[in-house]
């Protein structure tokens, strides 16, 4: 099970970061599961004023998260899904979606959280998906772990102000 070994972390007060979301469209239940799990960990953490941006799917999550990452905001969290079918096709956007959100954070020196679920089918989704019933809340994840970066690299001296 993939959640042994989860750190245990309480919120911390990021109200100073300036936090985006983007979020694929494909898969509206799972999605929603996500993205309500991302609202719940901004608030836990006091980001008040998120902005949250759609996009179709999730090979088009890293475009949009340059984007944001350029235009300065300290963390984006990247939420999206891809179940396996019956061709390639899932190997190809999971590993062009994972490549190109690496290559933002890296490129841009932002934290990603990566909510990308790549599943074997829809029952593995729904249940990292932070619905009732699910056993894990991936966007609760992947929001705390770009905050937590971010505060992070915030406390680094060369970021610092004087």
């Amino acid at each position: 099970m993939s959640k042994s070994g989860t750190p245990a972390t309480e919120p911390s007060d990021c109200s100073h970061l300036r936090v985006a979301v983007v979020a694929a469209s494909w898969h509206e239940t799972v999605m929603d599961g996500l993205l309500a799990g991302a609202h719940r960990a901004l608030a836990a953490h006091r980001v008040e004023t998120p902005l949250v941006l759609r996009v179709p799917g999730t090979f088009e999550l890293p475009v949009a998260a340059a984007a944001l990452a350029r235009d300065g905001y300290d963390a984006v969290v990247a939420l999206g899904v891809v179940i396996r079918g019956g061709t390639p096709h899932f190997e190809y956007v999971c590993r062009a979606a994972t490549d190109g959100l690496t290559r933002v954070s890296l490129d841009h020196t932002v934290p990603v959280g990566f909510g990308v679920l790549t599943c074997d089918d829809e029952a593995q989704a729904l249940d990292r998906a932070g619905l009732e019933g699910s056993s894990e809340d991936k966007g609760w994840e992947a929001t705390a772990a770009a905050l937590a970066t971010a505060r992070t690299l915030a406390e680094l001296p060369a970021r610092r102000t004087p």
